[in-house]
């Protein structure tokens, strides 16, 4: 019985990992987009591994005797089957506002110098450039300029919202939260991607850390979720 739960197990996830990367983007879910590779490798290896123990007459760590495994599997050795049943049958959903909104606020990274920003307005800034720019930037650039960020909302509570990004450094252990503050519109539904444009809402000092990250809401549209939705990157077009 425990050769038949190890064999099935390794065998199931590796199909499930297989299946995650190779035929999908839901890996995408767990790991950034360049551990893609080593996935698909590891998913070969493991449901190599599982047809190669099924095959073999003593299989893994099978006690045998006289051709028979008599090692029984503990019952709650089958629960061990729905994680890798759900890479293969039902994913989890991404993460989004409910870990946005328990996660702490972490300052973003330290730049030193700030290039000219382009005359284009609105103008296309990622979450994390518009703090940078909000807090750090002594030059001011982004007084007065109607910027454009995209993210999903999360609640801020108080009918208050923020326009959010959760960032994947290697995989969702390790995720980070960028979000920016919105004023002037009534929060719309949580996880909801939106293509915003506004002004920085005064709040602080701009150029320091004083200053808040948040926006004046001018508009806001909604846009499809992106496929790699763990980064960070410029405003996609809205639709």
């Amino acid at each position: 019985m425990r050769r038949l739960v190890h064999n099935l197990l390794l065998a199931l996830t590796g199909a499930g990992l297989l299946h995650a990367a190779l035929f999908t983007d839901l890996y995408l879910r767990y790991v950034k987009a360049g551990l893609r590779l080593p996935l698909i490798v590891s998913g070969a290896v493991l449901l190599l591994l599982g047809l190669a123990a099924a095959a073999s007459r003593e299989g893994p760590r099978g006690a045998v005797g006289h051709g028979h495994d008599h090692t029984g599997a503990p019952r709650v050795a089958w629960l061990l089957f729905l994680p890798a049943l759900s890479l293969l049958c039902h994913a989890p959903p991404a993460l989004g506002a409910y870990t946005a909104a328990r996660a702490g606020d972490k300052p973003v990274a330290a730049q030193r110098g700030f290039g000219p920003l382009p005359a284009t307005s609105p103008l296309p800034l990622t979450l994390t450039d518009f703090t940078k720019r909000v807090q750090q930037d002594r030059g001011l650039a982004v007084a007065g300029r109607t910027v454009r960020l995209t993210g999903f909302v999360t609640p801020a509570g108080h009918g208050g919202w923020y326009l959010t990004r959760i960032v994947f450094s290697c995989c969702a252990a390790d995720s980070r939260t960028v979000r920016v503050r919105m004023y002037g519109r009534p929060a719309p539904p949580a996880d909801t991607w939106l293509a915003v444009t506004g002004t920085w809402h005064p709040g602080g000092t701009l150029g320091t850390r004083t200053a808040q990250a948040a926006l004046d809401v001018g508009d806001a549209r909604p846009i499809a979720p992106p496929v790699n939705a763990y980064t960070d990157d410029l405003p996609l077009t809205p639709s």
